[in-house]
């Protein structure tokens, strides 16, 4: 690291202990820039398995007594998102920063209350966006900058047909498609649409299975977007994404999901399906650098980017809410 962004580690406590919760705490302990020092989990059993893994670290069932035990500065919130806007605005009070995993609410209205929490910067607060940190959309950002501005996307994002009988009635438009909203939001410099459109396909339970959607700006540009549950379990397990970019005279494609190494025995496996390791030893990839950069904003060494303010997750979610009702 560069000298001049050499920080003191921030003391870091997590919430919820699900998948990213477990990815957040394991690549955090591994980080110079961090200091894991609580985790919150709703089951005792939770807390249990990541004992097994990082046996020093405590853990609590109650959030307010992590929150005064631990001596956290700053909390990462990965429960679900129902409970997204009742935890940050606990932590918020009790004068914490927060990286808040997206979306930031399951509606409108609740992400709207945080308002008068948050910073006019949104220093205390930074959404979770991983995908701004991945090394191809970084790179695919660096090229938009010097070719100039998109007048087409073409966003594919599909993962296993089983997550809609494992969980039901989780909608691909807000659990998946919302990954690329806030790329696109990005790309385009936060440019309001001014015309949205969807299809939802509904499946003999009820259930969404697939996800359409299409947006509009002023001067033309056409931004079109594919998510479902719909890979087959020969694919790899965290299904596929795909991005595609067209401008005047040029176009990129970037397919980042799953990495490229494959390994074949008596079945194809994608040992990487997303650009995340949390080794102790030296984690890397899209969510050891989403962290560190929170670190550095905690330390007031660098401001929340774009695509992962308060403002821009309020946009994102009115975003959503226009496209299920279209």
């Amino acid at each position: 690291m560069n000298q001049s962004r050499q920080i003191q580690p921030v003391k870091i406590g997590v919430i919820g202990l699900g998948r990213f919760g477990r990815l957040h705490s394991l690549t955090l302990s591994g980080l110079a820039e961090a200091e894991l020092v609580g985790v919150v989990a709703r089951r005792q059993a939770s807390l249990d398995k990541l004992k097994s893994e990082l046996p020093n670290v405590p853990g609590w069932l109650d959030l307010d007594q992590a929150i005064t035990q631990s001596h956290a500065e700053a909390w990462v919130v990965a429960c679900s998102t129902a409970e997204h806007g009742r935890v940050a605005s606990k932590l918020l009070r009790a004068g914490k920063r927060v990286l808040l995993e997206k979306p930031i609410s399951e509606s409108m209205a609740e992400a709207e209350s945080l308002a008068p929490l948050v910073n006019a910067d949104s220093s205390n607060l930074m959404l979770g966006h991983i995908l701004l940190f991945n090394s191809e959309f970084k790179a695919l950002r660096e090229e938009v900058a010097k070719r100039g501005q998109p007048t087409f996307f073409d966003c594919v994002r599909h993962r296993p047909a089983s997550i809609v009988h494992d969980f039901p009635g989780e909608n691909p438009l807000i659990a998946t498609m919302v990954h690329d909203l806030y790329c696109v939001q990005v790309l385009m410099n936060r440019a309001e649409p001014e015309r949205f459109s969807s299809q939802l396909r509904h499946i003999e339970t009820g259930a969404v299975d697939l996800a359409l959607a299409q947006l509009r700006w002023s001067d033309g540009t056409l931004a079109s977007f594919a998510s479902g549950y719909v890979s087959p379990t020969g694919m790899a397990p965290r299904g596929f994404d795909r991005m595609e970019v067209f401008g005047n005279g040029w176009a990129s494609r970037i397919s980042p999901n799953p990495r490229p190494i494959e390994v074949w025995d008596e079945k194809a496996i994608w040992p990487m399906p997303l650009e995340i390791r949390a080794d102790a030893g030296g984690p890397s990839g899209m969510m050891a650098e989403e962290l560190r950069c929170f670190c550095r904003v905690v330390r007031g060494v660098e401001s929340v980017p774009v695509g992962a303010t308060y403002a821009d997750a309020l946009q994102i979610q009115r975003w959503m809410e226009r496209l299920l009702v279209t």
